[in-house]
């Protein structure tokens, strides 16, 4: 893909630092339970807080997600589960994850059919989904998108998204302050499915960010986001570059097949950068020993988010820590990076390959 000019990619990171901003309230906001002061007293809530998490009315969530086949999408169903388990005040009832698009329409219908109070939907393909999104919105149902967006504004009142272009713009940026004072460092990358727009969008931030520091891609293939195909692409790019400077693989579920491929050809002449931020990964870059040295996040909680969002939707409530009175249509959540500086910070959240 072409760069867009820079003036371009700082407008587009202005809009990042916007939506981290929407983001970093998403924790707090939710919430007014009284901060701690020193000395272990705690101050008294702000006067229009609202009491966002004291019990009201019961609110009845259906859940739908695709199939847990990926360490990612395992945690994403994990943490949203967890979430609903800390409310008193939220049944949540979850469908079996699937990858079939017909039956997470289905899925989709039995939550209407039984008037749930909101649906919090991760489509296996938001086009697909966006019809039945729509009728359970005109029925009365508040519908929280998650991760794949629909293709009609009109299908969710909520969105919350992962940044995947800011994914790039991360891991470019990461590898211009390794390799950047080398004119010619060769950069390598290995991206999950191509056809897939998230995928397209991590390229074009990797790419955006690499022209800032006068570096592109070199070499480039497509995995799969499974171990399988992570190994093989690897296997594919290393035998085509026998030299390479930084290397960004897109997917920590595929990376465990890319470092297995990096291990079976000896090669430790470069800097590698994951992606999605799982826990295997941070304790490598923990021990140090290996050519992985960062990761960027891409948050397996944003269904976690949905259901805190869709209640708050549903029981008429805000975000506290925001003067508008309405939850927002979109949230997207930051991508940083995370090196053995930080590793610590983000450790504890993240999932397991």
């Amino acid at each position: 893909m072409s760069s867009v000019p820079r003036t371009s990619l700082r407008r587009r990171l202005v809009a990042v630092g916007a939506a981290t901003a929407t983001a970093a309230l998403i924790g707090a906001c939710t919430s007014n339970t009284p901060a701690e002061q020193e000395g272990g007293e705690q101050s008294a809530p702000a006067a229009a807080g609202g009491g966002n998490d004291e019990e009201g009315e019961t609110v009845v969530i259906g859940f739908s997600a695709p199939a847990a086949d990926h360490g990612w999408m395992g945690a994403v169903t994990t943490a949203a589960t967890k979430e609903a388990d800390r409310y008193g005040d939220v049944e949540l009832r979850v469908a079996e994850g699937t990858n079939d698009v017909n039956l997470q329409i289905s899925q989709v219908e039995q939550f209407i059919n039984d008037e749930v109070d909101a649906i919090v939907l991760l489509p296996y393909d938001g086009a697909a989904l966006t019809e039945v999104a729509t009728r359970a919105m005109d029925a009365g149902i508040t519908v929280v998108n998650v991760d794949r967006e629909f293709s009609s504004s009109f299908a969710a009142r909520t969105t919350v998204l992962g940044d995947n272009y800011g994914m790039g713009v991360s891991a470019g940026t990461y590898v211009c302050e390794q390799v950047g004072g080398k004119p010619d460092a060769v950069v390598a990358e290995i991206a999950g499915i191509d056809s897939l727009p998230l995928t397209q969008d991590r390229s074009q931030g990797f790419a955006d960010a690499l022209a800032e520091c006068g570096l592109d891609v070199d070499n480039r293939v497509a995995a799969d986001f499974t171990v399988q195909g992570g190994q093989q692409a690897a296997a594919n790019l290393l035998q085509a570059a026998p030299q390479i400077d930084a290397l960004w693989n897109h997917d920590d579920d595929q990376g465990v097949g890319v470092m297995a491929a990096i291990e079976e050809a000896g090669r430790d002449e470069f800097v590698m950068v994951g992606g999605a931020g799982s826990a295997n990964v941070m304790r490598e870059i923990q021990e140090g020993s290996s050519v992985l040295k960062a990761t960027v996040v891409y948050p397996s909680t944003q269904a976690a988010d949905g259901v805190r969002l869709a209640r708050l939707l549903v029981q008429g409530k805000a975000m506290s820590d925001l003067v508008e009175v309405e939850v927002p249509r979109t949230v997207q959540l930051y991508a940083p990076v995370v090196t053995a500086d930080n590793v610590e910070d983000y450790l504890p959240t993240a999932f397991e390959s």
